[in-house]
């Protein structure tokens, strides 16, 4: 029998309708088999978590049967207490599936240290300014003592106390700055 002629046999149609119908039949079963593996239509929203701490954020996910994921504490952020989430990812109300990773982001228990550039002393007032200020620091009081070089930073004060080489202060610490006034020092 050639291959033509087996094309036109009863035998060969036979053959493909039952391949059509076993095909069909197992693509119904696959389908219904995803829908419930998946939990097809069955969401589940996001809660807001944004300002709770990590304990409550955690009884809300697993009430909403989510599964918290702990991503990088980012910067401080004074508005939001210490350890409290600062943002999650979904957004809240966000359709999900159940046991769905949300990715939240914790305020850290504080500003972090810096090291403050001791490199300054002996440069003018408008150039340490900004190294201080683009540090995150921020400027206190200027005082000035007797010294020829005007305006020429001398030393630098946190809490009245002199800062040396290699301190570690918070992010946003208030530092006072010694300048020269430009007259000459007065020999006692």
């Amino acid at each position: 029998m050639s291959f033509i002629s087996f094309l036109k046999s009863k035998v060969f149609f036979k053959q493909f309708a039952l391949a059509a119908v076993a095909i069909v039949v197992l693509c119904f079963i696959m389908l219904k088999w995803l829908n419930i593996t998946t939990n097809h239509g069955n969401f589940k929203t996001v809660p807001d978590l944004t300002g709770k701490s990590i304990e409550v954020a955690k009884i809300d996910l697993e009430e909403n049967d989510l599964v918290m994921k702990i991503q990088d504490s980012a910067n401080f952020n004074p508005k939001y207490p210490r350890y409290s989430v600062i943002d999650q990812d979904p957004k809240p109300n966000k359709q999900v599936k159940e046991n769905r990773k949300i990715y939240i982001t914790l305020n850290p228990s504080g500003y972090r240290k810096i090291e403050v550039p001791t490199s300054i002393i002996g440069k003018t007032y408008r150039q340490a300014k900004p190294t201080i200020e683009a540090l995150g620091f921020k400027i206190g009081k200027t005082t000035f003592v007797d010294d020829l070089g005007k305006d020429v930073v001398l030393g630098l004060k946190y809490k009245g106390k002199t800062i040396t080489p290699n301190t570690k202060l918070s992010k946003t610490s208030v530092i006072d700055v010694v300048l020269g006034n430009g007259n000459r020092p007065t020999a006692n």
